[in-house]
């Protein structure tokens, strides 16, 4: 008898529990299956503190390979579900296509940003579900006050160190913590100008902080906050988003660079599409967390309605505390319905307490119904992530010890861009890249060498958005710097090269002297062979999805430089074409017939006289171009490239 076939879509707080629990119960007698785009379990909740420089990234992951080893792990984003047929299509990480069949289906895909409709926001804000964020805000923030610290404007230094974050619940209550201790660890060592230091704002439409908690925690978190110099405005939201900064509901403008989107989250769109009974978004499932009328369908965490049997009549809110306890009461369920465990359980559970870290040794906490506060909350919040956290204990207790005693590293490795992380993603947890799968991208965002910077020094907008900046989903320029490259054509008027230096200063390239304009084709004319755009003509221009620049920071050596590959006809190459021990030259005796040559229909059969001994023939480039082999044929084909 076969093994049923369990899989569960999402590896968050409820999937990765019931994988582990799953895992546990079956005792290898059923395959399990889990699908996600990441190969790490991420504990949200110090996320904020790897933002802040005090947890490297990789203490608040798990592996799954080596957590989960008697789970399958296929990495990949769910994109269709088949539930007559019980198979699930899915989209992996380079772009490649596969079908997992099932017997029980879990879905725990989590939640996503919350938008809403506000002008603005989707361009210049940035969310906080995903270590791609966390990673990015930590090098935005640090950006931002060393150029602050360099300027000599006054205004442009205090919108620089101007940080809004909208949301005063959890996580935006923790990101304004953490972020006003960083900033000002940061002011010590780059001072501003006399008299300014970096300010936070908390903005939420409703009347206190963290609204969800009980008052007495909500009001301990607000006098920390203002204690600090946190400029905390409740009944106060954006209105608009702007380049510039943003309009908040009572009219004022404030100038900022930094708009940071914590205002909520949604379940994952993967649901929406199943046509199933839903509640305001999440579906609807009973208190075995089984889908009514599919016993083969079961969903838990942020994606499921699951009704609250403490308080009838309500469903359980969306936090990390019921989605762990989800995933182990839907494992449970779903090894009891094949036949693999002890009888059905229904979900119940009485919070035991709340936690909110506040920076340092500062916290909120309501243990068992005892409100906590300053030291004390401190240490019971930290004691609470050491325990819930599935791994890496040590390292982050290691971690937090380093950070009471040595300064934090304010650095910024540029490692996530602007575009990367756009608000309005359904994957938070991947950042995006250039010619990723499933992403076709235009051209008019910007990368390469200084793009990060431009990005945030208002020469390409900021790193909130504004007027030029990479739109979430573009890819970089081609033509600009870190884009596909342009090839100079070879022969009278060719332009020297550009060292890397000047392409990321955007510097154009110049001419040999007495040789006149350069010429310039685009890598996808040259390998199709196609002429260039003549002098006062408009230069090709390079498709996007070609791939790399060569000779540019991230991209493949250019051929015949240093670490490249050495270029045709040089010792060490591969001969030219048309030379000795070479393939014969297109349209040259012996050779196949040139296309596509300027002057009207392709050369095909037109005779060519036979050029000197190591000459090039008349008005035709010497020696080829030659046709790539490591770019797709259609350059405007952008699938390809790697994710």
């Amino acid at each position: 008898m076969s093994r049923p076939r369990i899989l569960i879509v999402g590896a968050g707080f409820a999937g990765y529990r019931t994988a582990r629990t799953l895992s546990r119960l079956t005792r290898g007698r059923a395959h399990i299956t889990l699908l996600n785009p990441t190969d790490y379990f991420l504990y949200l909740p110090l996320l904020p503190q790897v933002a802040a420089g005090v947890l490297e990234p990789r203490r608040v992951t798990v592996s799954l390979s080596d957590s989960l080893p008697d789970v399958r792990l296929v990495l990949g984003e769910a994109d269709r579900i088949d539930l007559d047929d019980r198979t699930l299509h899915y989209t992996g990480p380079e772009g490649e296509g596969g079908t997992l069949v099932y017997d029980r289906l879990v879905l725990a895909a989590g939640s996503v940003n919350k938008l809403l409709p506000i002008p603005g926001v989707a361009e210049h804000a940035h969310g906080f579900r995903g270590l791609p964020e966390a990673l990015y805000l930590r090098d935005h923030v640090t950006r931002q006050v060393e150029l602050a610290a360099a300027s000599d404007d006054p205004g442009t230094c205090a919108a620089r160190c101007t940080f809004v974050v909208v949301g005063a619940g959890y996580t935006g209550t923790e990101v304004a913590a953490h972020g006003q201790m960083f900033t000002d660890a940061q002011v010590r060592k780059h001072p501003l100008r006399r008299g300014m230091r970096p300010r936070w704002m908390l903005l939420d439409v409703a009347p206190r902080v963290l609204p969800e908690m009980d008052e007495k925690l909500s009001a301990t978190a607000d006098r920390l906050l203002r204690q600090r110099g946190v400029d905390v405005r409740m009944g106060t939201s954006v209105k608009e988003a702007t380049h510039d900064g943003v309009l908040l509901t009572d009219g004022e403008f404030v100038e900022t660079r930094t708009l940071v989107w914590c205002v909520g989250v949604r379940p994952d769109p993967l649901v929406e599409s199943l046509g199933l009974p839903m509640e305001k978004g999440r579906l609807l499932v009973d208190p075995h967390l089984r889908v009514p009328g599919r016993p083969e369908l079961f969903a838990c965490g942020d994606v499921a309605a699951v009704p609250d049997l403490e308080n009838p009549g309500s469903y359980t809110p969306m936090t990390a505390q019921h989605a762990w306890r989800h995933g182990k009461v839907a494992a449970e369920n779903v090894a009891a319905s094949l036949g693999l465990g002890g009888a059905r359980t229904p979900y119940r559970h009485r919070d035991l307490g709340f936690v909110v870290d506040l920076g340092g040794a500062k916290a909120a906490a309501n243990p068992l119904g005892v409100t906590l506060s300053g030291v004390p909350a401190g240490a019971v919040t930290r004691g609470y992530h050491l325990a819930a956290m599935p791994g890496n204990r040590v390292r982050v207790a290691a971690d937090w010890l380093l950070d009471a005693v040595l300064p934090r590293q304010a650095v910024q490795l540029g490692l996530v861009r602007s575009w990367s992380v756009p608000l309005d993603t359904s994957s938070p947890e991947v950042a995006r890249v250039p010619g990723g799968p499933g992403r076709r991208q235009d051209a008019s965002a910007r990368s390469g060498p200084g793009a990060a910077l431009a990005a945030d020094t208002g020469d390409g907008g900021t790193g909130a958005g504004g007027p030029g900046r990479a739109r979430p989903h573009d890819e970089p320029a081609k033509g600009q710097p870190g884009s596909g490259p342009t090839q100079v054509r070879p022969g009278s008027g060719a332009a020297e090269p550009r060292s890397e230096w000047e392409t990321a200063k955007g510097r154009p390239a110049t001419g040999r002297p007495g040789s006149g304009t350069a010429e310039l084709r685009s890598e996808a004319e040259t390998a199709k062979g196609r002429p260039a755009a003549g002098p006062g003509g408009e230069p090709a221009g390079n498709p996007a999805g070609v791939g790399p620049v060569r000779n540019q920071p991230g991209g493949e050596p250019a051929k015949n430089q240093p670490g490249g590959e050495p270029a045709r006809n040089q010792p060490g190459g591969e001969p030219a074409r048309n030379q000795p021990g070479g393939e014969p030259a297109k349209n040259q005796p012996g050779g196949e017939p040139a296309k596509n040559q300027p002057g009207g229909e392709p050369a095909k059969k037109r005779p060519a006289p036979a050029p000197p001994p190591g000459h090039p023939p008349p008005g035709h480039p010497a020696p080829g171009p030659v046709k790539r082999t490591d770019v797709p044929d259609d350059p405007d084909d952008s699938t390809k490239g790697d994710s």
